[in-house]
């Protein structure tokens, strides 16, 4: 025979491991099956008691009375097909279980709770104590009225009190007095209080103090001898948990208490920051709506009034003198207006526009308009024309119609050249007059991060013939003027590009460059043209 026949017939050597597998899981299903049947049992006895069940809570909670079907406030019927849930009904507050809670915790929460419960506590343990001794008047009476009437005390003093009780407590059963059903509880309740005004570390101890106690109790008497001492130190060390435990939860609640406090404190602040926000950007956008629109035709007033004595012939001097009134008073207007887009604009931020307005199909109206003021003007569009969304065309005929307003304001009779190109990603804006020069910003070309920079007003370029240019250049920061600012926070909010200074040509030239979408990058490069 061979080794390999022999092995083949050798019986496995994994067969007791594997049958003690099957065992323990035929033990399982047996005792599964059994537990099946007694919840099965339970369940019909369940059932037949429901009814009385009911009976006894209506009863004892009562039942108010619902409303109606369909009216506010009216649970849903249980099994409805509009998804309602089954609601439970509501509780009677005048039902006799209702009652007497709220009445035990009103008792709970008094004054007097402590002092009544105290004395009723000593009461009970002279009357346990009366027959077992002859005279009321003994040790035993003095241990028992030791070990409850301090009790009465325990809110404002729980330490001192607790010393008395446990201490006498203590040493009536190490005296070999009798044990008094009465004496235990106070005892108990006593470890319970401690426990759940303890500290957790100091509860540690209280637990371990107590089982050490009652060793030397059964080392030293016999007063606990027909009682176990396991189940001594247990019932020991479960008032001292139970006092634990209510102390955790407390303190849990009063720590989501504080937290929701927190939260709701939170909440409000950051809704006033959100207010006051948001009072900020419409203060803002009033201040640039007032500059964009009522600026500009004030503007427009003041250039055609200073203009018409020399547009048109034969005036008299009272018409002379009216239209510098007019311009007078037109100049007037727009220094109070300044002061007070100074006002709207402290501390406010601008927002973007989604709200309908001008398009860029309205720039041919506003360069007749500057026509009309007796500016020269030329619009040229380069690229295929498309409507792009309305806060690019917006911002870009705002930008137009300021540096208008600006060369009229600067330089009158200038001819402005207007040139907007549609390009894949964007749309570039690039406006400059040959009038006098007078830098105030202008694009860092050579930094390809860099969206807008100050030129020093003492560059070479600068003509003294147009001082109000270079008093605008600080005003970018500062909130002087908020034409150039206008523009500058148009563009920049698009996540565009702007640039604006004196042309190499001489002149004045502003740029602007807004991306379709938001999402498009900026180009590096300066304006078109």
């Amino acid at each position: 025979m061979t080794s390999d026949h022999r092995q083949q017939n050798a019986p496995p050597t994994n067969f007791g491991p594997t049958l003690a597998r099957h065992a323990w899981r035929l033990s399982g299903r047996v005792v599964a099956g059994l537990g099946q049947l007694l919840l099965w049992a339970l369940t019909g006895v369940g059932g037949l008691l429901r009814p009385l069940a009911a009976r006894i809570g209506a009863k004892l909670y009562g039942t108010a009375r619902r409303p109606p079907q369909g009216a506010p406030g009216a649970p849903g019927r249980p099994g409805a097909r509009d998804g309602s849930t089954r609601v439970a009904p509501p509780v009677d507050a005048t039902a006799p279980l209702p009652r007497w809670i709220n009445a035990w915790h009103e008792f709970h929460a008094s004054w007097y709770y402590a002092p009544l419960t105290g004395l009723a506590l000593t009461l009970a343990a002279l009357a346990e104590l009366a027959p077992r001794t002859e005279s009321p008047i003994s040790v035993a009476g003095g241990f028992a009225i030791a070990s409850t009437l301090p009790l009465v005390w325990r809110e404002e003093f729980l330490r001192p009190v607790a010393a008395m009780v446990l201490g006498a407590y203590a040493a009536a059963l190490l005296t070999g007095q009798a044990l008094l059903v009465t004496t235990a509880f106070a005892a108990l309740y006593t470890l319970y209080s401690l426990a759940r005004r303890l500290p957790r570390q100091a509860t540690g101890g209280l637990a371990v103090g107590g089982a050490v106690t009652i060793a030397v109790v059964y080392l030293t008497a016999n007063t606990l001898d027909h009682i176990p001492w396991f189940a001594a130190v247990l019932v020991v060390l479960a008032a001292v948990g139970l006092g634990d435990a209510r102390r955790t939860r407390e303190t849990a609640g009063r720590t989501e208490a504080e937290a929701n406090e927190r939260t709701s404190e939170t909440l409000t602040r950051l809704i006033a920051v959100q207010r006051e926000q948001a009072v900020m950007r419409e203060r803002a956008r009033i201040a640039r709506e007032l500059h964009d629109v009522v600026a500009h035709s004030v503007s427009m007033i003041a250039v055609q009034a200073e203009t018409a004595p020399y547009t048109v012939r034969d005036l008299s001097p009272e018409a002379r003198e009216g239209y510098a009134e007019i311009a007078r008073t037109a100049r007037e207007a727009l220094v109070e207006m300044r002061r007070l887009l100074s006002v709207l604009r402290a501390d406010a931020k601008a927002e973007p526009e989604s709200a309908p307005q001008p398009r860029l199909d309205e720039l041919p109206a506003l360069i007749e308009k500057h026509r009309g003021a007796g500016g020269r003007v030329e619009l040229t569009v380069r690229g295929e024309p498309r409507t792009l969304s309305t806060t690019v065309e917006l911002s870009a005929y705002r930008i137009v119609q300021e540096a208008l307003t600006n060369a009229r304001r600067h330089a009158p009779g200038a001819e402005v050249k207007v040139e907007l190109t549609y390009l894949p990603d964007r749309l570039a804006v690039r406006v400059v007059d040959d009038g006098g020069s007078a830098p105030t910003m202008v694009m860092n070309r050579n930094g390809a991060s860099s969206r807008t920079a100050v030129l020093d007003p003492q560059s070479p370029g600068a003509g003294p013939e147009e001082p109000t240019r270079l008093e605008e250049a600080p005003s970018m920061e500062s909130g002087g003027g908020h034409g150039l600012l206008g523009m500058r926070e148009r563009a920049t909010m698009l996540g565009g590009r702007f640039s604006a200074g004196p042309s190499e040509q001489g002149g004045f030239v502003v740029e602007a460059e807004l991306p379709v979408s938001r999402a498009a990058p900026a180009d590096a490069g300066g304006g078109p043209g």
